[in-house]
């Protein structure tokens, strides 16, 4: 990964908004569109390692396409379950998910990407 890396969903405006706070500051980040390059289970590991959040946090429990997988809260009870089902339908993933380091944040709000850069 680059320095600065962003899993990115364009039609998200959080995922947006974090992507404009790293350009206004000059950051040249990786964007990683995760959507059409899905990451595999050894980045999704190494996302939980370097967040703060408890496994369940990446996953958007609440999204349509979380209930239409058929996927349920009981499905992401543990960090295995949480990698199993990102690696499977990664389209139900927190974004965008900043990473810098051996850190990661969620960016709901984005201006929780201030928190890796400072």
């Amino acid at each position: 990964m680059a320095e600065v890396t962003i899993f990115h969903n364009p039609a998200c405006s959080k995922s947006r908004g974090a992507l404009a706070i790293l350009e206004e500051r000059g950051i040249d980040a990786e964007v990683v569109r995760y959507l059409d390059t899905p990451p595999d289970r050894a980045t999704i590991e190494r996302i939980l390692d370097a967040i703060d959040d408890e496994p369940v946090a990446l996953v958007r429990t609440d999204d349509p396409k979380f209930r239409a997988a058929g996927l349920t809260r009981a499905d992401v009870a543990s960090r295995e379950q949480v990698v199993e089902v990102l690696a499977a339908h990664p389209e139900v993933m927190q974004r965008p998910v900043v990473v810098r380091g051996d850190r990661a944040v969620i960016g709901r709000p984005p201006e929780r990407v201030l928190d890796l850069l400072g």
